[in-house]
């Protein structure tokens, strides 16, 4: 087992003062390291591989919120509607129309964050700032009864570079603003952005929950 207990206690003693979210990150870490957190209090974690997620959930404890946090293809989407807590990585109308088309399939409101584009590298999938704000305008989200956007995620560059972070951040930020108007009773409030690497600055620029893989779990695992 790797998990940093030491590192997890002063991470959520110092989210707590900042009232964020952790999101453990949990993607090929096995059960023990996943009860290790969730031992200590830890109920939510995010997983990036659809069979892995499903695996998991079926064996550790009901009470885990799981989060999927990476790129969710449409045909997937069934495997994990009827337990998921909030899927983050909403990059297309046609993803909200299957997972819309899920949630009425067993009767739930499927809670999502929308992917806004920030990075510089092409890889990284998203809205971009007029997409969205197109889309929250048009008035088509009243037609996904079974789906519940509660706000928004974005993936900064790979960079150490902290004034190419901040650019990135604060954009986000400021779709996030630009677009609360559009949602009633509060429920649009969730900024998912930074990561082990970033998370404090992330913070900094207005994040409410941030995603933490390697500083709590160490590297990661491929191996089978």
């Amino acid at each position: 087992m790797s998990v940093n207990i030491e590192g997890y206690q002063k991470l959520k003693f110092d989210l707590s003062a900042s009232h964020v979210e952790l999101v453990a990150v949990s993607k090929t870490k096995p059960n023990e390291d996943i009860l290790a957190l969730y031992n200590l209090g830890q109920r939510v974690f995010g997983e990036n591989y659809v069979q892995e997620l499903v695996d998991k959930q079926a064996s550790l404890p009901t009470d885990i919120q799981w989060h999927f946090i990476g790129h969710l293809q449409s045909n997937k989407v069934k495997y994990i509607a009827p337990f998921v807590h909030l899927i983050h990585g909403v990059d297309s109308e046609k993803l909200i129309q299957e997972i819309n088309k899920q949630g009425a399939k067993h009767h739930r409101v499927i809670d999502c964050l929308l992917q806004i584009h920030i990075a510089s590298e092409e890889t990284k999938f998203g809205f971009d700032g007029p997409e969205i704000h197109e889309f929250l305008n048009s008035g088509r989200l009243v037609n996904y009864s079974h789906v519940r956007i509660r706000g928004l995620m974005g993936m900064a560059s790979f960079t150490n570079n902290t004034s190419v972070l901040s650019k990135e951040f604060e954009g986000l930020r400021f779709i996030f603003e630009k677009a609360q108007p559009a949602f009633t009773h509060g429920q649009f409030n969730i900024l998912s952005m930074g990561m082990s690497s970033d998370y404090a600055l992330a913070i900094e620029k207005g994040s409410t929950m941030v995603r933490i893989g390697s500083l709590l779990f160490g590297a990661r695992n491929y191996t089978k």
